[in-house]
């Protein structure tokens, strides 16, 4: 299961009530900031930008693509680790805005980690040191360290230990 906070809301659909939950132009800041770095092909200026003015935190030679879409609404619960590389297009999210509630859940991309292109990764996961996520994947649980996975929804392909024999083979 994903670690997520619910809260659950009472009249119409919780997304038409996102400015009780979020700042209007908290919103507009991190959509303008974010649509700048989606198309920068400067990985440093684009992790700058990323950790001061959204507050995500980024480690050190850590690569975001082009087009990687980090969430909007809540940047500052995403945690990249160091030396990780999240492909194309690939959509990091916080937030889920449902029905009759929202949830939000912190996402923490350990260190090593190679994400494919086209990925999608849920609020409240986590993808431990030096896993792999091919291409394609719908990210919606936790993702053991040294494991490579793929799918949708995501399917352990090998676990780390099976990954190790199958290089020394």
């Amino acid at each position: 299961m994903r670690k997520t906070e619910s809260y659950p809301v009472k009249g119409p659909n919780s997304l038409w009530q996102l400015y009780k939950t979020i700042s209007f132009w908290k919103v507009v800041k991190n959509f303008v900031v974010i649509q700048i770095g989606r198309y920068t092909p400067f990985l440093g200026v684009k992790n700058r930008l990323y950790r001061s003015m959204l507050k995500m935190k980024i480690g050190k030679n850590s690569a975001l693509a082009v087009m990687v879409v980090p969430d909007f609404l809540y940047p500052e619960r995403i945690t990249i680790g160091r030396n990780t590389i999240i492909g194309y297009n690939t959509t990091i999210l916080a937030h889920e805005y449902l029905t009759a509630e929202y949830r939000l859940g912190d996402v923490v991309i350990g260190d090593n980690v190679m994400i494919g292109a086209n990925s999608t990764i849920l609020p409240g996961v986590t993808i431990g040191d030096g896993a792999v996520v091919s291409a394609a994947t719908l990210v919606n649980r936790d993702v053991p360290p040294g494991a490579m996975v793929g799918g949708n929804p995501m399917q352990i392909i090998y676990t780390a230990e099976q990954r190790k024999n199958k290089q020394t083979t």
